[in-house]
């Protein structure tokens, strides 16, 4: 469905490179994530192929289509910011209808769009509703069927969570992943949140200074990080770097704690407990190794201070 080959983009005014050399790919029906901190370049990347910053080097196909000159409007791309960027003086029904409206499609045709797609994203009979009444989840939900409205091809979304809370993105992270799945929609999903790029996405890719440094399937990505950057991005910190340039990454899950005088364990003092409901991350003082982090089944996680014993599963430990 999409085809982007060569893309440099550069920041205006610096002539620094904001996308060096990038290539990326998304299949019809498929939802790629786009993963990266804040600067590597993934916003742009969206920009670029709306049409909405110029391209120096490269190119942009949609659906077989070289994209080179054409206006936004007219590239057949629903797209979605962060701040959802509604309009205030306008009701849920009208802002949903606004790309229908700009397209001349009958006030009867409109009005059935927007009911359905209403319906889809869970705001059966709000036409009528104002945006300032909304909550965020809301809001979000009407910013997305505002995308879907004129039926684009391609669906691209920029932190479109990133204003909500933690539970409600967890929540709208399965739901979007339903919804998608339902309407069968190209989608190009950017982030810099690893857990909603992972629950997600069928592929993701992550950026790091304009260009791509690994791409690949949620469970790919996760049992074999290419570098530490990408194992650090992901969320893991027990990254040891080694004498010969390598880096060492201990899963978190394969640290057990044990009693302090067990044979063969490691002595240990536990140093911070993070409960997180049905486990605890625990943060350990390993003797000869230094600081690594545990994650403990149970309600009953160790006080700070404790001293006792650690084993690490072979099965858990990498070589970057």
């Amino acid at each position: 469905m999409l085809e982007v080959r060569d893309l440099v983009v550069r920041y205006e005014g610096t002539g620094e490179a904001a996308v060096d050399g990038l290539d990326l790919d998304v299949g019809p029906g498929e939802i790629v994530a786009v993963l990266g901190p804040s600067g590597c370049g993934k916003s742009t990347l969206l920009r670029a192929v709306a049409g909405l910053v110029p391209v120096e080097r490269g190119s942009i196909v949609l659906a077989g289509r070289d994209l080179a000159g054409t206006p936004t409007h007219e590239r057949g791309i629903g797209l979605m910011f962060q701040d959802y960027a509604l309009f205030p003086h306008r009701d849920v029904g009208d802002n949903v209808a606004f790309g229908l409206r700009m397209r001349g499609i009958a006030r009867r045709d409109r009005d059935e769009r927007v009911a359905e797609l209403l319906e889809l994203v869970g705001l059966p009979g709000a036409e009528r509703r104002s945006v300032a009444a909304l909550s965020g989840g809301e809001r979000q939900r009407v910013a997305l069927a505002r995308a879907l409205a004129p039926t684009p091809g391609l669906l691209m979304l920029d932190e479109p969570l990133g204003a909500l809370d933690r539970a409600l993105r967890d929540r709208l992270v399965l739901e979007l992943g339903e919804l998608f799945a339902l309407i069968g929609v190209a989608v190009l999903y950017v982030t810099h949140d690893q857990g909603e790029a992972l629950g997600l996405a069928h592929r993701v890719v992550v950026m790091d200074r304009g260009r791509v440094v690994q791409e690949g399937s949620p469970v790919e990505l996760w049992g074999a990080p290419a570098s530490p950057f990408v194992a650090r991005f992901l969320g893991f910190t027990n990254l040891f770097e080694q004498e010969d340039g390598t880096t060492t990454l201990v899963r978190p899950e394969g640290v057990t704690l044990t009693g302090i005088d067990e044979p063969g364990a490691t002595p240990a003092r536990v140093l911070g407990v993070v409960f997180t409901g049905g486990t605890s991350e625990v943060r350990l003082d390993v003797d000869g190794l230094g600081p690594v982090t545990a994650v403990v089944a149970g309600s009953s996680p160790p006080s700070i201070g404790t001293r006792c014993g650690v084993r690490i599963d072979p099965d858990a430990v990498q070589v970057i």
